[in-house]
Parts: structure tokens; sequence; C-alpha cells
């Protein structure tokens, strides 16, 4: 149930304290300036009309600063208008790809990257930020070829080493992953998305200890990153110590409350078999994402843990429904399934849902007395409890609201000549079987 994250970002570059005045020198490639420096710097170039090549430079350069900033629109606009006014400035075709991918059209990234890279052969970026668009496609091949290219022109070009690696995680070439990762962090040793995903692919290949220390480094770095603590909490788990796994994971989600985070403390919780723990942070983490098929199909472990068969097999077929392809959730299914089949042949349940010893209504007295009406009953509560655990919160309370007027109408009408109760308990049992 343990999962990893792969997390697969360009670099930026870091903000410093801002200085009083800017001047022309924060509005230049790699400059160390803020982003707010960065686009006062730029702007007052774009009003003084310098030339076209001049005025183009600076809407790129205040493009990536506003992208920095969160502001892709004011980001794409600068940068159309840089290419619009000088069509061979490569930088401004690669600052387009790069938004191009980060907005996920990996195609257009990709157009602009070869316009890059024609304009500039000899870039390495270039080639760099066409390889990352072919990586976030899944053509890993093709994305190797760039990063090959990319480290040939500058090797000393650290990002591109550490993309190659996230291209060889994805092939599943984990110890070539690991070369890559090793050549980045020597280049430099401030990265500390490369030492999350190195440690990724370490656990890959069992070096759990080695992963581990990745994971430290990379919080050490960057501590407000929530899935570095969400990776060291499953470096923790991997080595069975789920109670430092749940502290990282408290982090993550004081940092960012995800879904999946909230599932992997639920998987803590469960291996220490705190089962009612791990239930509700299932809970919170479908509350995030209702179709999330593994918080699901770890949920319905828990339930069958607690030997709760009708939950456990609600959540499985949930999961099952939203992922087919999630083969744990298919085999978890059938082996509750017959392990459920297998008690009723062994214990048949001969009492009902609710306790004989207290019965005073004679609708209750009559199931109490009646073998099948209180297997009958059983099956009806095992039922509701089940769709319960299937529908949304509206549904669920619209269905509880409803079964409760059922029992009541079942105990106000039980004994007039019209009314049948065995007849009765049947037809809501189908009702609560096909209601989704």
């Amino acid at each position: 149930m343990l999962r990893l994250l792969i997390v697969f970002a360009a670099v930026l570059a870091l903000a410093l304290p801002a200085a009083a005045q800017p001047g022309p020198d924060a509005c230049v490639a790699d400059t160390k300036a803020s982003p707010d420096d960065q686009v006062a710097s730029c702007t007052a170039i774009i009003a003084a009309n310098a030339s076209p090549q001049d005025v183009a430079a600076a809407l790129v350069q205040r493009g990536l600063a506003y992208e920095q900033q969160g502001q892709r629109a004011k980001a794409q606009a600068d940068i159309e208008r840089a290419i619009a006014l000088d069509a061979g400035n490569a930088r401004a075709f690669r600052a387009r790809a790069e938004i191009f991918r980060r907005m996920g059209e990996f195609d257009k990234s990709i157009l602009d990257s070869n316009e890059a890279i024609r304009l500039d052969p000899a870039s390495s970026r270039a080639f760099n930020g066409r390889g990352n668009a072919f990586n976030n496609k899944g053509s890993y091949d093709r994305a190797i070829e760039d990063y090959n290219e990319a480290t040939r022109l500058d090797p000393a070009n650290a990002q591109a080493w550490s993309d190659r690696g996230a291209a060889y995680y994805f092939k599943g070439d984990y110890p070539k992953a690991i070369e890559n990762y090793d050549e980045a962090l020597r280049l430099d040793p401030t990265k500390s998305r490369t030492f999350t995903n190195r440690g990724a692919a370490l656990k890959k290949l069992g070096q759990n200890d080695k992963a581990l220390a990745d994971d430290s480094a990379a919080i050490r770095l960057d501590p407000t990153i929530p899935e570095f603590w969400d990776n060291r909490g499953l470096s923790y788990a991997t080595n069975g110590d789920y109670d430092r796994a749940i502290a990282d994971y408290n982090e993550a989600i004081r940092i960012d409350p995800q879904a999946k985070f909230f599932t992997n403390r639920g998987d803590s919780y469960q291996y220490k078999k705190d089962y009612d723990h791990a239930i509700a942070d299932y809970n919170e983490a479908l509350k995030l994402d209702p179709r999330f098929s593994l918080a699901l199909n770890n949920r319905g472990a828990a339930w069958r843990a607690k030997g709760d068969f009708d939950r456990a097999i609600a959540d499985y077929e949930q999961a099952v429904r939203i992922n087919p392809r999630l083969d744990t959730a298919v085999e978890n299914l059938e082996a509750v399934r017959r392990q459920r089949d297998r008690l009723a042949m062994v214990n048949p349940r001969t009492t009902p849902s609710f306790d004989c010893a207290s019965a005073k209504l004679s609708a209750e007295k009559a199931i109490c007395s009646d073998k099948d009406l209180a297997q009958l009953d059983q099956d009806i509560d095992a039922a509701y409890r089940a769709a319960v655990a299937r529908l949304d919160r509206k549904a669920a309370d619209a269905l509880k609201r409803d079964q409760r007027a059922f029992i009541a109408g079942r105990n106000r009408l039980f004994g007039r000549p019209d009314y049948q109760l065995r007849k009765e308990m049947e037809r809501r049992l189908g009702e609560l079987r096909t209601m989704r």
C-alpha cells in the first residue's frame, strides 16, 4: 500500500531580499534579484522606448518574473509581445515553451522548443526544455536524447542531469537514474528535488536507509515542500517506524492537506492495527477526492480487518468501478467475498441486527422469534450500511432518513391485516441492494 512520489520540476531563480532601487542589472538572465525587483527594473527599460530587441529582452525577463510570482496571464502576455517584437529571440521561445509545459500543453511546448533550438542550436537549456516536454508526455527515450545533447553542450548543466535521471526513473532503470542524480548533486548539492527523486529511486532498489538520508537532506534544504515530508514518511513506514512516519505525514498535512497524505497516514495507522484512526484518515482523503480508488481500497482493508465484510466489499466494489485496473482492489474484493461466504456457512446468522433482550414492540418480537426474519433483518442492516458507505454525504443522509422511516412504518403497521412483514422486509432489502 506504500507509494512513492517523483517530483519533477524545473528550477526557478531564488528570490533574494529586494534592493531599495533596482537598476538595469535586475533585468538580465540568471539575475539574483527578486521577482519584484526584476519587474520594476524591466518595466523601466520597456517604458524607456529602447530598441525593439532590448524591449523584447526586457519583456521576456519580466514575463519570467511574473511566472515566478504566479501571474501566468501577465507572463504569457509579455512573452507573446516579445516574440512579436523580435521573432529571432530564442530565449522568448524557450520561455513560452516552459509556460506551455507547465500548462500541460506539451505539443505546443515542443514546437516552441524546436524554434528555440533552430534559432540557437548551441543552447543546452533549449534541448533540456524540449526533453522535459517529451518526459511529461511519457516519451522517455526521446527525452533522454534531448538531455544527452543538453549535457554534451553544457556538462555542468545540473538540471539536465537531474531531469535525465527522472526519465530513467520513469523507464524503470533505477541504477541509471541514480547515476544521473549523483552527477546532478555533485554539480549542485543544493538541489532539494534531486535529493528526493534520488531517494525514490533508492527505495525502488531496496536501499531504504540511503533513501531516508536523501529524504532528510531534501527537508533540510527546503522544509516547506509537503511532498518531501510525505516521502520521508514513506521511508520510515517501509522501515516499520510508523510513529515517525505519522509525524512526517502530520507535517505534510499541516503544510497542504492532500488526499494522498491522509491516505499514507491512514496506511501507517493500519499497520499499527489502529483501524479506527486509519478509517478516519481514509474518510478525510475521500472527502478531498471522492474518486481516489487507492483510499477506497485501503479503507476496505481496514473494514475487513475489523470484520465488517459488507463495508469492505462496498469499498472494494467502488474502487474497482473507478479504476478497473487497480489489481489489488480486484483481488481484495474476491478474497473478502470468499471469506464472508465461508464464515456464513460455518456460522449462519440467526439473530437480528438489534438486541432481542431489549425488544418491546410487536414487530421486533416477531423478528426475534423467526429465524428467517432475523436473517432478513441482518441482511437489510448490512445492505443499508454498505449503501451508506457508497453514497456521497447528501445521498447518505437522505438514505438514513428513509431507513428510519421504514423501521418506524414497520413497527407501526405490523399487526394490521393488510400488512405482510416478510414481504415488506424483502422489498426493502431489494431496494437497498440496488441502490447506487
